[in-house]
């Protein structure tokens, strides 16, 4: 949809597990960099955002979505433009997604794929500890970057750099929040340590020699990271978490998945005492051997919760 040289479009952070690896869908075409799935809205067609997304996803990648949220509208000058490109400016419409059926569509010749989301983001990832990227590259180079001296037209009603350095990546002694991830990629952005940065012409090229994670299209990978943060909240006051899930589960799969998402190791017997006491399962009655061991308890999700109080959800507390 147009409107004086506006264009109204449609993104979404599509997440799905596999195993205990959190994945989003990308539109993947040749010479170009994978991009999150996208489409223009079109109010002729589709009463709703919403209703227009869903059919922009199913045309372009064959799956059908289950649980979807309004993210933020994206709609920086300059985010979609191309070198010479005369097209109208691009606003986007940003949402999450969560689907449980990633083995269930045929993605062949669709020209999508799901990939690791820690592939993007890999110092998110402290599930295995403190990600070694943080201290040999990102930091040091936040750091330095952090003491030059401001451009004579930066707005200076924000907090100083280091400090938003600090709030941002845990540094010093604050400890690392893991709902943080848009600001730590603004962060890396803004002080042109990843390829977007160079990408939009923001610095001539990158601050440092190594990639830091997997570049996207245009400012997709800041919707991610949007997605992320967003899904790394809800799950702690509501049950988002099981639309992930198949119908029955370990405790054990329970687990893998809010530590795949959230980005931390837990430990086993807290979790299953947090588990209980929200009183977000119940036992199914069946087994399964797949652990290899003695047969694991199936469970599901309790559905009366939602009727039981307002904020139902696995409240992690901090490292």
């Amino acid at each position: 949809m147009a409107l004086g040289g506006i264009e109204i479009g449609l993104n979404a952070a599509i997440v799905s597990m596999a195993g205990a690896e959190p994945r989003l869908l990308t539109v993947d075409e040749a010479g170009q960099r994978p991009a999150l799935p996208f489409g223009p809205f079109d109010p002729d067609r589709h009463r709703t955002l919403e209703m227009s997304l869903r059919e922009t996803v199913t045309a372009q990648t064959d799956l059908s979505m289950g649980y979807v949220e309004q993210l933020y509208t994206f709609g920086d000058r300059g985010r979609h433009r191309l070198p010479g490109d005369a097209g109208p400016h691009v606003v986007s419409v940003g949402y999450l997604a969560l689907t449980g059926a990633e083995g269930e569509a045929d993605l062949s010749g669709r020209g999508v794929r799901w990939r690791d989301w820690y592939g993007f983001f890999p110092w998110e990832d402290w599930r295995q500890g403190r990600p070694a990227i943080l201290d040999s590259v990102i930091l040091p180079a936040l750091e330095s970057w952090a003491t030059e001296p401001e451009l004579a037209h930066a707005t200076f009603t924000l907090p100083s750099r280091l400090s938003r350095l600090r709030l941002a990546f845990g540094h010093g002694d604050l400890p690392f929040d893991e709902e943080r991830v848009l600001e730590r990629y603004e962060l890396l952005y803004e002080s042109g340590l990843v390829s977007e940065a160079v990408a939009d012409g923001r610095v001539p090229e990158r601050r440092v020699a190594v990639e830091l994670g997997l570049p996207m299209r245009h400012d997709h990978r800041r919707i991610a990271a949007t997605a992320i943060a967003r899904l790394r909240g809800k799950i702690k006051y509501r049950p988002v978490i099981f639309e992930l899930m198949p119908p029955e589960f370990t405790l054990t799969d329970l687990q893998s998945t809010v530590e795949g998402i959230s980005g931390r190791h837990l430990h086993k017997q807290n979790f299953r005492r947090l588990v209980e006491g929200a009183n977000l399962v119940e036992p199914s009655g069946g087994t399964t051997a797949a652990t290899g061991g003695r047969p694991a308890a199936l469970f599901r999700f309790r559905r009366q919760v939602l009727e039981e109080r307002p904020h139902p959800g696995l409240k992690l507390r901090g490292r």
